[in-house]
């Protein structure tokens, strides 16, 4: 299921959320235009790879050279595929907005880096053995999942079922939608431990990044007297 768009209110220009998604965007393309070889040293070098911090000397055999944890950050703006690029953008265009509207932009932007940071941690801590490099941006985008279930729980959320590529669309609240999907992530990210599973996906990242967010959302909130609609800024966005 993959979500079209919201029925939540936006007061206040997205800044913040449309300069992260041109940053990945950009990213992403540039990334496109290089030999293939170059590509893959980019994602090793700038993408979060467990084992360097694990066990450095392996990984300086691997050709990981000691990088003082700035992949940590880096890693978050990386993405290796169209459908990883277009997911997370497309999640961050339909969910990103509302959150920055009751945050607002550099509240909005701290609290999404430090979603996206504790989410590496997370996948580090379960997975730092992990030889592949962790990259992009769903982590600091489940955060933003979090603060958006809890301060949108009623809204409705219009989702695509690609079956056959058919136009079946349906309807259902936010709580629905992000509790189904922080339910997966769990059973995913559960099953690659106990069952000693190779993933693709760093399900402990998205877990990460969605516990941060619960625990973090309330603190970078608006106060009630500077939140609203503000008549210079203001617009609906979905």
């Amino acid at each position: 299921m993959i979500p079209v768009k919201d029925s939540a209110p936006c007061y206040h220009t997205p800044w913040m959320t449309w300069g992260i998604i041109a940053v990945c965007v950009a990213i992403f393309l540039f990334i496109q235009i290089l030999p293939e070889d170059q590509q893959h040293w980019i994602m090793y070098q700038y993408g979060m790879v467990p084992i360097r911090y694990a066990h450095p000397d392996i990984a300086i055999q691997f050709g990981l050279h000691p990088d003082h944890y700035f992949s940590v950050l880096s890693g978050i703006f990386i993405h290796d595929g169209w459908l990883h690029i277009l997911i997370n953008v497309c999640f961050l265009w339909i969910f990103a907005d509302n959150v920055e509207d009751r945050m607002g932009h550099i509240p909005f932007l701290i609290f999404y880096l430090l979603c996206g940071l504790f989410s590496m941690a997370l996948q580090w801590y379960f997975m730092p053995n992990f030889t592949m490099p962790v990259l992009g941006a769903s982590g600091a985008i489940a955060g933003v999942l979090a603060a958006y279930f809890f301060l949108y729980p009623l809204a409705r959320v219009v989702l695509w079922i690609p079956l056959f590529f058919l136009p079946i669309f349906v309807n259902v609240p936010a709580i629905a939608f992000l509790g189904a999907w922080v339910i997966f992530q769990l059973y995913k990210a559960s099953t690659s431990v106990v069952f000693n599973i190779a993933a693709d996906v760093a399900w402990w990242a998205h877990l990460g990044g969605f516990i941060a967010g619960c625990v973090l959302h309330p603190f970078f909130l608006r106060s009630e007297s500077s939140g609203g609609s503000d008549d210079s800024d203001s617009g609906e966005q979905e």
